[in-house]
């Protein structure tokens, strides 16, 4: 069984397409689709059920999936060896994250992570969503609660807050703020309703103030709506010193608390070089979100 072979199959099986996985290799689909059947012959079971919606799993492409894996482990591994590459963290690889943490944070702990190991290259994929690793949509992801299933495992990365906050020109204009009942008299800004993903982020349940009026699924445009003197909701601490002239509104009375978790694939607890990033980039994230809350 050729690896190279093995290659295209897991590329096809993480894509579900010919012409995606081509793109990730850097080939046309004919090839890709020669490949798979080159594959198919040399163990002598058909790999993938193809329809117009594209390529699906068989059951014995599924089986086929995990031996693929752990020979694309080993195969990274002998290259980071022989290349001299053991201690250090190179190539590219991909981090999936909410956007917050990804427009406030990401930034300068994945710099300072690249130049501490040169010849690194970072790809932050920044959506409101989860990430679906087995797919290898991103190497490792960042979510804001823990996964309850999948071949997956989960580390704690930190605990951070948030705040209700308004822009100081808002405030300036509108009725002061000085209990929770004195909401009921302002604008709120927060996410669409029907498209939070994770039950983390409804934090409007827990002000008490009720629904929003201006809404994004993205909570940096959000927070830009707030910068902007629209209104009032709620913000990363992190965030705050990023947001001149955005303040906390009830500092006392409403904080929230959650956590941030680093997800990866299971199999890839085998990897040296990720597992040296996933330390990096746990540490860097610890060190931003306590230095940034410190200055909101």
């Amino acid at each position: 069984m050729d690896w190279d072979d093995l290659r295209v199959f897991l590329a096809v099986a993480r894509s579900e397409s010919l012409s995606a996985a081509g793109k990730i290799l850097k080939c046309d689909a004919a090839t890709v689709g020669r490949r798979i059947a080159r594959l198919e012959d040399a163990v002598s079971a058909q790999l993938f059920a193809r329809s117009a919606q594209g390529y699906a799993l068989t059951d014995a492409g599924a089986r086929l999936v995990p031996h693929a894996e752990q020979a694309e482990q080993a195969m990274s591994a002998a290259a980071e060896d022989l290349g001299g590459a053991a201690g250090r963290i190179t190539g590219q690889l991909r981090i999936g994250a909410p956007d917050g943490c990804a427009n406030y944070l990401l930034p300068q702990v994945c710099a300072a992570i690249c130049d501490a190991h040169p010849g690194l290259e970072i790809q932050i994929v920044a959506l409101p969503r989860v990430f679906n690793l087995s797919r290898r949509e991103a190497d490792m992801a960042i979510a804001v609660s823990p996964p309850a299933a999948g071949r997956l495992t989960v580390q704690k990365l930190t605990d951070y807050h948030l705040h209700l906050a308004g822009h100081a020109d808002y405030l300036a204009r509108h009725p002061p703020v000085a209990t929770r009942a004195d909401l009921a008299g302002h604008r709120m800004i927060g996410y669409i309703p029907d498209m939070i993903f994770d039950k983390e982020l409804d934090y409007m349940a827990e002000t008490g103030a009720g629904g929003v009026t201006l809404a994004s699924n993205s909570v940096s445009v959000q927070m830009q709506m707030i910068r902007a003197g629209a209104g009032l909701g709620i913000v990363h601490d992190f965030a705050i010193p990023a947001c001149p002239g955005v303040v906390r509104v009830l500092p006392d009375q409403i904080v929230l608390t959650r956590s941030f978790w680093l997800i990866r694939h299971a199999d890839d607890r085998r990897s040296d070089r990720l597992n040296r990033l996933a330390e990096a980039l746990a540490a860097g994230l610890r060190r931003e979100v306590a230095r940034l809350e410190s200055l909101a």
